[in-house]
């Protein structure tokens, strides 16, 4: 046993130690008076303005305000919660933690030519957020209770997950992940990829705007070629560059994310108006040597338009993306004036043999070469940066309410790209 000394210390007066006493009590009472005062009005709110410069009308403009602002302007502690309202109207939001666009998320309904908003965010811990209408969704879904055997699994059933470290037993048709990889959608389209050596991008075109992924591949791994209620798969991919998909120009020959040590994706967001989907390429073997790539897929309500976020950890010669080629549809190019430009085709190249049109848009300035293949278009960009941002999209003409032409896909995308370069200016209040 260690002694320890006993340490005397002189005595307060009575008198004082009432008088300390009397200050706790009323300090701890005035707390309390103020804790039943913010819970009776325990809302912080700060307004934003929101300015349209230019002459035409916008919908379903995407808002991100990040969690580094939020911490700025709100002094609440953690737990709290977030409302936006325009006026007396909500606006639905959600809080994002992980991927590309953390912070409150909201998708502003319509903002006229030229016009001035204001919108009003209130923070609480006392909040209870409603739950909004679902229209965005990501998923992953893979199998349990089977078994691998010469790389196609057998038996089981498929369950959604958060996350999925890619089995190397898995490659492509092993019928292990339902439609093959991770699946988005906004309320208008869907798309999903391949999660294995092929890694290109597909797309689910909707007849509804309620979520579908759900449904999709679980009645049979082919059924979403054939047309269904809620839509079909209406682009054929095969060995092309498909919708956006991610790649370099090898050999005058656009080479998709094949060769890896290993795959890893993870649903980063799946909310009411705000989904998205991250992966890790680890190791892509490249002539100069073995990269990672981390690529995040979004999607927000409103919108056809997918932004794809790519980071390297070595820089890439020719970085690259691209469109399928397909003697059905017609090549349209803008005139990259803007700070952002598109390459897409039109026609009836969809897999219903109707109209689709699909197109990649990016940023003017890094843009080296607009090449092609014997299977793809293909948009190579500045390789001296390890990061490469840019949006794809797909327009079906069995959507509600969709573009059934091409003069009205050319429409559609020069306001996209106007758009793009002309974002919103938004400002404290």
């Amino acid at each position: 046993m260690i002694y320890q000394p006993r340490i005397f210390r002189k005595s307060k007066p009575l008198f004082s130690q009432l008088i300390l006493g009397f200050v706790l009590v009323v300090a701890l009472s005035c707390a309390q008076e103020k804790k039943i005062e913010n819970s009776e009005n325990s809302f912080e709110s700060v307004h934003f303005s929101m300015e349209n410069s230019l002459s035409i009308d916008r919908s379903s403009e995407m808002i991100v305000i990040s969690l580094e602002e939020l911490k700025e302007k709100f002094y609440l502690e953690d737990g709290v919660s977030y409302r936006v309202f325009l006026g007396e109207e909500e606006v639905p939001s959600q809080l994002n933690e992980k991927g590309s666009d953390k912070g409150l998320v909201f998708v502003l309904p319509f903002i006229g030519a030229n016009q001035k908003l204001e919108i009003e965010v209130k923070a609480s811990s006392d909040i209870t957020v409603p739950n909004y209408p679902k229209l965005t969704q990501a998923e992953l879904s893979h199998k349990f209770g089977g078994e691998f055997k010469d790389r196609e699994y057998l038996g089981g059933h498929f369950e959604n997950v958060d996350s999925l470290h890619v089995p190397a037993a898995h490659t492509d048709h092993s019928w292990f992940i339902r439609y093959e990889g991770p699946g988005w959608e906004s309320d208008l389209v869907g798309y999903r990829f391949y999660l294995d050596w092929r890694n290109g991008i597909d797309v689910f075109g909707k007849k509804v705007n309620t979520p579908v992924l759900q449904e999709v591949g679980q009645d049979g791994f082919d059924s979403y070629h054939e047309p269904a209620n809620w839509g079909m798969d209406v682009l054929k991919v095969g060995k092309t560059l498909g919708l956006g998909s991610i790649a370099t120009l090898e050999d005058g020959k656009a080479r998709r994310v094949d060769v890896t040590d290993s795959l890893y994706a993870e649903i980063t967001n799946n909310g009411p108006v705000y989904s998205s989907v991250f992966t890790r390429y680890s190791g892509w073997d490249l002539p100069a040597g073995k990269t990672d790539i981390l690529a995040n897929i979004s999607i927000h309500s409103g919108t056809r338009l997918s932004k794809m976020d790519l980071e390297s950890t070595n820089s890439i010669a020719n970085f690259a993306t691209g469109l399928i080629k397909d003697a059905k549809a017609e090549v349209l190019k803008s005139d990259g004036s803007l700070a952002y430009s598109y390459l897409a085709t039109y026609g009836p190249q969809s897999l219903a043999e109707d109209n689709l049109g699909i197109a990649v848009i990016y940023p003017t300035a890094q843009l080296t070469q607009d090449t092609e293949d014997e299977l793809s278009h293909i948009l190579v960009f500045d390789s001296g940066s390890k990061k490469l941002s840019y949006y794809f999209l797909a327009a079906w003409e069995q959507e509600p309410g969709g573009i059934t032409t091409q003069e009205e896909f050319i429409a559609y995308l020069d306001q996209e790209i106007l758009k793009l370069s002309n974002p919103l200016k938004i400002a404290v209040k």
